[in-house]
């Protein structure tokens, strides 16, 4: 009899033990859609030279699933630089996404743009924006597309408004190459973007570190950066991220993010 109650003592304490070890395991981090292939629910438009929510010329929309830039209703591109926000703020967090170039450059387009767009991380917040300004306040992870021929890396830095840390060292130059390779041609790219707050942030392209910088900060020289300053504290721990549209046909898909617990 003393035996059998010493084994049910024993076995309670171990399904008492193991219950309590999978109850305070905390949930892994899950990646979630932001984008649901119908339709622009979630995001919101701005387009430089119209009110937030304008979605001018049916710039951004949705077809077979895929989130498009398109400018077949343009007759010239007018610097009318274009951004799309997903409309939550975020500080620590991962998101990808699959892009690729189509088409021919609209008319107009300054020659830089050619098969260039980003992902706007860090972003100020749209309803903040100027109506005639260019770019959000932000963290750029630029996209570039091959031109056949040239090398030419995708997954850049580029700083609207903002500086970095890169090496120790703060970087004052407007755009920092990364180590990528070069995609020429409309093939789907997959790009990753992990982000610490005011710390480290990781660019990916198809799954390979790219480039690594830290210290996400607003530039006092910026004009736009200025209105955003409130404290001799520049560093930006968050904000909003956003699509970019710079005069050439881009497309998105399989867009999702991950909040890391931090």
């Amino acid at each position: 009899m003393k035996t059998k109650l010493l084994f049910f003592l024993i076995s309670l304490f171990f399904v008492i033990n193991f219950s309590c070890q999978k109850a305070e395991t905390p949930a892994e981090p899950q990646w979630t859609s932001i984008f649901n292939g119908k339709d622009l629910t979630g995001w919101k438009v701005k387009l430089k030279g119209y009110e937030l929510g304008v979605n001018d010329k049916n710039t951004f929309r949705v077809q077979d699933g895929v989130l498009k830039v398109s400018y077949d209703e343009y007759e010239t591109f007018n610097e009318n630089f274009g951004h799309i926000f997903y409309n939550t703020y975020l500080s620590n967090y991962r998101v990808r996404f699959e892009y690729r170039f189509v088409g021919e450059q609209t008319p107009g387009g300054p020659g830089w743009a050619y098969r260039n767009s980003g992902i706007m991380l860090h972003g100020q917040k749209p309803e903040t924006m100027g109506i005639n300004q260019n770019f959000p306040v932000s963290i750029e992870a630029q996209l570039l597309g091959g031109n056949g021929t040239d090398d030419r890396t995708t997954g850049n830095l580029c700083t609207p408004g903002t500086n970095v840390v890169l090496g120790g060292e703060l970087i004052l130059n407007h755009c920092t190459n990364s180590s990528s390779k070069t995609f020429h041609g409309d093939q789907w790219v997959k790009m990753e973007c992990e982000v610490h707050g005011a710390g480290i942030i990781k660019h990916y392209v198809n799954d390979e570190l790219v480039l690594q910088y830290e210290q996400s900060q607003y530039d006092p020289r910026d004009e736009d950066a200025k209105k955003l300053i409130t404290s001799d504290d520049l560093m930006i721990s968050g904000g909003y991220f956003s699509l970019q549209a710079e005069s050439h046909g881009v497309e998105f898909r399989n867009i999702e993010i991950m909040i890391l617990d931090e």
